[in-house]
């Protein structure tokens, strides 16, 4: 399903994304990719294509996590990540194998060796996904949760351990039916944001998440403690 599926939207969205690379070549001239190495199935490091939305000089901000309205993010590339066509280009790595459509979402090695308890290394054991419940969290509250200040920390403090929670959920319950559920309420999901929608409930997985965190001894971040 990964290669069928991945193949046939790469041939039906080529258009989209060709005008999604001449768009950020004439908004910030510079090279049309980002590379991200992430940790993938087995914690072994392997490159995730995305489409480049900041800005080729950053300056003094470094922060391998996005803050809420980051100044490095060029208008046209806000557009790109509002839409999450900037993510289209993992298409290709689920073509190589290294990525699902659907599994847990990717990460950073440094916050994978810092910040993953024990339990979190099942995340591990699956090929990391282009969507998941803690993606589809991220997206519709992860900004607001992150904030301006200081995002990373605010990122694995409040965001990180419910993100990742949800995803055990998702490594839990994994079945086709699911699967083929959770890419249609990525869809849903993506049409609303890009109609206009800002506000959104808790996933369905959010109470079997916060028990999760509760059995760990992990407190249970809220969305509602944003920084601003």
């Amino acid at each position: 399903m990964d290669v069928v599926l991945s193949g046939l939207a790469l041939v039906v969205l080529s258009p989209l994304l060709a005008l999604a690379a001449l768009g950020i070549w004439l908004s910030d001239k510079g090279q049309i990719f980002y590379q991200a190495r992430l940790a993938g199935r087995d914690g072994r490091p392997f490159t995730m294509y995305k489409l480049r939305t900041m800005r080729a000089d950053h300056g003094t901000f470094r922060s391998v996590i996005t803050a809420d309205h980051d100044p490095r993010v060029f208008r046209f590339g806000a557009w790109l990540r509002r839409a999450k066509v900037d993510e289209l280009p993992q298409l290709i790595n689920i073509l190589r194998g290294e990525m699902s459509i659907v599994g847990p979402r990717p990460e950073h090695p440094r916050i994978v060796d810092q910040y993953y308890a024990p339990e979190h290394r099942r995340l591990l054991q699956v090929r990391p996904g282009l969507t998941s419940p803690g993606t589809l969290y991220d997206y519709a509250h992860g900004e607001a949760m992150v904030g301006r200040a200081d995002p990373e920390r605010a990122y694995v403090e409040r965001l990180l351990p419910l993100r990742l929670a949800l995803d055990l959920v998702y490594v839990g319950r994994a079945s086709l039916a699911y699967d083929l559920a959770l890419i249609g309420r990525t869809v849903a999901l993506i049409v609303a944001v890009v109609c206009g929608r800002r506000r959104f409930g808790d996933p369905p997985e959010m109470a079997e998440a916060r028990r999760l965190l509760g059995a760990t001894g992990d407190p249970v971040p809220s969305r509602n403690t944003a920084t601003a």
